[in-house]
Parts: C-alpha cells; sequence; structure tokens
C-alpha cells in the first residue's frame, strides 16, 4: 500500500502535526490511512488498544485518522532516563534499558520490529503516513538508521521534507538538507513544505521559486503558523497557561526527567487557571496548588526536588493551606520512600520520599499499562463525578495511606488523599481530560465560582485536527499530493 514519510531539517520543524494534517486530511475523505513512526525518543506516550504503549504524538495522528492507537504504529520507542541510557520499548513492550552506544549498535535488529509493524499496518490500511524523527541529514547517526531514510529506502518510499520559516533560515535548512544526504535519498525526496509562516506570501514566493529551481524539487506549499495551536506535544512542555486576575495558581515542577506533561494540557486552556511550569533554578511561586508531575525516573527526580529547595517550598505552602496533588512518579514521591531494587528505572537503590503521605512504593517488573476509568472520591468531589485516564508505571504502593482512596477504578481503588484534606495524590494520567473531574478537583484546590469552566479538551482535540486538515485543503497542492499518494 502507498506509504508516504514526512522528514524534517530539524526537531521541531512540525512533522507531528503536518502528519496530522495529512492523516485527517485523508480520513475525511474517506481514505484508510493510519499513521506511523518507526522510532520515536520521548517521554509522552499513550496506553495502546493492544495493551502497550507508544509515542503521544504518534496516538495524536490515530485520533486524527479516526484509530485507536497501535503498537505497530510507533514500533521502537526510547525513554530516556539519563543524559546517555534510554528503555527500549519495542512494538508496546519494554525490552530492556541501553545505554546509547548500545542502542546504536543494537539498531539493525531494531529494524526487524520496525518493518514488522509497518508491513501489518499495510496490510490494513490503504495509506500510511509516516513521521520522521530529528533530521535526516545528521551524519553521526546515518549508519544503521532506522528513523527517516533508514526507513524511507527499506519501504522504498517518498519523502516531503519540511522546514520552519519562524525558525529563520529555511532555504539553508531545505539545501543543506537535501546536500548532506546521499544521492538515492536525495532523488526520493519529492518535494518541500515550508511550515508555520506568518506575513505576505508574496513576499516569499521569489524564494520559493529559487529553491524548486535550485534543487529541481517542487515546493508543495506553504502553511500558516497557527495562533492558539494547543495539539499534544512529542516531548517538549508547553507554555504555561494564562488567565485573569483572581485565577488559580496552579504551579507545575519541570522534572529533568518529566513524562506524560500532557496531563497538563486542559490546565493550560482552563480560563479560571493561572498555570506555571517551574524550571531548575528559577523561583518557586506562590500557589494554589502544587502539582508534582510523572517521571521516568523517579529517584532521580526527587533527589532534584530536593537540591532545588521544592521540599521546604511545599512545606511553607501547606502551613498556609495550599493544596497539593502528585500524579504518578510525583504521587510516589509523597510517600516514605521509594525502592527500585532491580534498577528498572536506571540505577539500583532506595530513596526517600517527601514523606507526606504513609506509604512506600517498590518499582517492580511488569509495566501496568491500562485505560482506566471510575469516579473521584467524595473526599475530592461530594459529587463523585467520573473520571477516565490510563496508568503507565512499573510502582506498586503501600501503605495506611492508601485507605483514604483518590478514586475509585471499577473494583477496585487508586492512589491517596492524606487525612486533612490538603494533599492527594493517584497514578492516573489525563485526569483533567474530563471537564467535570477537572473541574472538581480544581474546586478541592480552591478554585471559586460557576462561570469558569473546563473546556471539553477531546472536543477541543478535535477541532484543533481539523483546523490542521483545514490548512492542507487551503495551502498546499493537493492534487500532487494524490498523485504521490497513488489516490
Amino acid at each position: 500500500m502507498p506509504t508516504l514519510m514526512v522528514q524534517g531539517t530539524t526537531s521541531d520543524a512540525g512533522k507531528t502535526t503536518v502528519v496530522a494534517a495529512l492523516c485527517r486530511w485523508l480520513a475525511r475523505q474517506g481514505v484508510s490511512v493510519a499513521p506511523f513512526k518507526p522510532q520515536n525518543m520521548a517521554l509522552n506516550s499513550a496506553v495502546t488498544v493492544d495493551g502497550g504503549e507508544i509515542g503521544r504524538s504518534t496516538a495524536l495522528q490515530a485520533l486524527a485518522c479516526g484509530l485507536a492507537p497501535h503498537s505497530d504504529m510507533n514500533p521502537v520507542l526510547l525513554k530516556p532516563q539519563s543524559d546517555c541510557g534510554a528503555q527500549v520499548i519495542l512494538r508496546g513492550q519494554v525490552y530492556g534499558n541501553m545505554d546509547a552506544l548500545d542502542y546504536h549498535a543494537y539498531k539493525a535488529e531494531a529494524m526487524h520490529s520496525v518493518m514488522a509493524g509497518w508491513q501489518a499496518l499495510s496490510a490494513r490500511y490503504d495509506v500510511i503516513i509516516a513521521e520522521g524523527a530529528g533530521s535526516p541529514a545528521e551524519i553521526n547517526l546515518r549508519a544503521n538508521d532506522i528513523a527517516n531514510m533508514g526507513f524511507a529506502e527499506a519501504a522504498d518510499c517518498p519523502v516531503l521534507l519540511v522546514g520552519d520559516i519562524d525558525k529563520g533560515g529555511v532555504f539553508a535548512q531545505l539545501v543543506g538538507t537535501l546536500a548532506l544526504i546521499s544521492d538515492s535519498e536525495r532523488s526520493r525526496t519529492a518535494g518541500f513544505i515550508v511550515n508555520r509562516f506568518r506575513g505576505d506570501l508574496t513576499l516569499l514566493e521569489p524564494g520559493l521559486e529559487w529553491l524548486s529551481v535550485h534543487t529541481g524539487k517542487p515546493v508543495y506549499g506553504v502553511l500558516p503558523y497557527l495562533h492558539g495551536l494547543v495539539v499534544d506535544s512529542e516531548d517538549s512542555v508547553g507554555t504555561s497557561g494564562s488567565s485573569d486576575a483572581g485565577a488559580l495558581n496552579v504551579v507545575v515542577p519541570v522534572l529533568p526527567r518529566i513524562s506524560n506533561h500532557n496531563d497538563f494540557d486542559p490546565l493550560r486552556l482552563h480560563p479560571g487557571v493561572n498555570l506555571i511550569f517551574v524550571g531548575p533554578d528559577e523561583a518557586i511561586p506562590p500557589a494554589d496548588l502544587i502539582i508534582l508531575p510523572g517521571s521516568k525516573s523517579t529517584r532521580q527526580d526527587l533527589r532534584w526536588l530536593k537540591q532545588q529547595g521544592w521540599p521546604e517550598a511545599i512545606s511553607r505552602h501547606l502551613r498556609y493551606g495550599g493544596k497539593l496533588l502528585g500524579i504518578c512518579g510525583g504521587f510516589q514521591m509523597l510517600g516514605q520512600r521509594v525502592d527500585d531494587p532491580l534498577g528498572l528505572e536506571g540505577g539500583v537503590g532506595c530513596t526517600g520520599g517527601l514523606g507526606l503521605l504513609d506509604m512506600a512504593t517498590r518499582m517492580v517488573p511488569g509495566k501496568q499499562l491500562r485505560t482506566v476509568s471510575g469516579t473521584l472520591s467524595p473526599r475530592i468531589a461530594e459529587s463523585m463525578p467520573v473520571m477516565q485516564g490510563y496508568e503507565m508505571h512499573n510502582g506498586v504502593s503501600e501503605g495506611a495511606a492508601l485507605a483514604r482512596p483518590f478514586a475509585t477504578l471499577g473494583e477496585r481503588s487508586d492512589g491517596a488523599v492524606s487525612a486533612d484534606g490538603q494533599i492527594a495524590g493517584t497514578y492516573v494520567h489525563g485526569l483533567f481530560d474530563e471537564p467535570a473531574a477537572c473541574d472538581a478537583i480544581l474546586r478541592w484546590a480552591g478554585l471559586e465560582g460557576q462561570e469558569k469552566r473546563a473546556v471539553d479538551y477531546q472536543s477541543h482535540r478535535q477541532h484543533q485536527l481539523d483546523r490542521l486538515a483545514d490548512q492542507v485543503e487551503q495551502c498546499l497542492d493537493t492534487d500532487r499530493l494524490r498523485r504521490l499518494l497513488q489516490l
């Protein structure tokens, strides 16, 4: 079946949104289409329908196609645990931990998983839109490449090259990338897409004409900079939200290995929330609610919190009546200790927690990967609104604090709430996606007034995908695209 690969001149050139836009554009026409990302390195991931996990950005593209995420769509996922090591996930399941050099040598083997995933998708769908990673012109990574041209060559598919004009130097990006790839890779590069343009297009046209003449390749179109576009990020932390005076101040530390920070996208959009991300060595501002996010390396990030002065800031925050919420790894940090006897998160050992909940966590083999639904505890909201989300963790927590759960998920309980109601924790990611649950948690944290309500985040995501597809219709050469896709 036809496969088209979208590669970028740099990381964050817009590959994810271009693939999502193309997927939505095709799906709206009734084309059977699926996304594919051979290799992804990201700490934002989603649970798949077959019980695995893939990069969150690929799950967004599946949504654009009207599909449930499947592990075939992202057969190799790398989740960094340190600057030189990562957890390797093959077709949705944990394979093991590797340092950078070991994985570089292993890529030839990982390619088998890549091709098996692509072939399985090709048997089920008429068109595959694949996404590269980083740039195809990374000279040091070209040997045994599986993420960009290595896959394109193996699948014998055309490539569109995306450049981000908003960063500047887009012509150098595009021409330079072509100059650094091989003759066969250059010949399969069908053309260019210029992304995130602002201004008068007539001023850009002479440059586009030069680019086509100089390279002998067409420009498929120029996509505009879309203001207010909020879609699932692949790995970069989104900007803080801003709201009117009197909004609830929600503060989130940006842990070195923060994971699944898409949890906070609904709060960025909430009109009653002022969301503040606090990075390393930044002042910790006053807050109504502090949220400790998920972490891929809980013990290491816990040590970082202590080095950055967060325990003292949290103690002061609680003393003045503020609320504290921990999500997944952040929930584990609230306990007495985190024990990793097998080094599942990168190092064997035990680290003392923040000591705010009477519980302890032990890392065990067999990652919990499941979607969940249930109701919030009456300790958080008397109305017990429905919540939905997903779990993705190795840790098992035990202790007296769990007798006061945060939520009920079917026949079991989840998380904990302190006796005084100021501190809560949960293993559930995505808990703000349901508007009723989001508003209930924020009211627990101190949000007042009924006029400021949560955005229906799932409807918002669908609207953003339609915005992207509209730009394909309006700004790209769709006739040329159809020919490229053999439609």
